[in-house]
């Protein structure tokens, strides 16, 4: 590369600010959702759910993981200065995190559990749209929201039977 050529990968210290911006921007969405859920734990314990449902426990964890991840798929395709798909690919990624910080107050806040289906529906949507996009942009961004996008089509299938067992 020359030294008139653009960079196609953005570096320093601006490259690890972003990287701190996407992943505070991340545990955002997980923070608001805690304080929409403060009592999550105790109102889960208290649904009819499926026998295949995890204890309530797990969420924790699984969600600190996957939040690490969406926010450094993120990091990994804004560092793509050049990228043609680069814009639209971060559009998406704001989308699906907005849908991700809608569901939690509606399924445990407001007990609107078929609101909540439609919800979380929309952000497996989103999600894929997102990584459709990301993979225009970085394989590896894309395979970092591959999981997440697993979790939240599980999640979709618990909620849909929380909701037929407790509608």
């Amino acid at each position: 590369m020359s030294e008139s050529a653009p960079r196609e990968t953005a570096r320093g210290r601006s490259a690890w600010a972003a990287l701190l911006g996407f992943l505070l921007a991340a545990y955002a969405v997980a923070a608001v959702g805690a304080l929409a859920s403060s009592d999550a734990a105790t109102v889960y314990a208290s649904l009819d759910r499926p026998p295949w449902a995890p204890p309530a426990w797990v969420f924790g964890p699984v969600w600190t993981v996957l939040y690490a991840t969406i926010g450094a798929a993120a990091w990994l395709v804004w560092r793509r200065k050049t990228a043609p798909d680069r814009k639209r690919a971060i559009t998406w990624w704001a989308v699906q995190l907005t849908l991700n910080l809608g569901w939690t107050p509606l399924f445990f806040g407001l007990g609107a559990y078929g609101a909540a289906l439609i919800e979380i529906v929309l952000l497996a949507a989103a999600t894929g749209i997102t990584i459709g996009f990301f993979s225009r942009v970085s394989r590896a961004a894309a395979l970092l929201l591959v999981p997440y996008l697993g979790w939240v089509c599980f999640a979709a299938a618990l909620n849909a039977a929380i909701w037929r067992a407790n509608g």
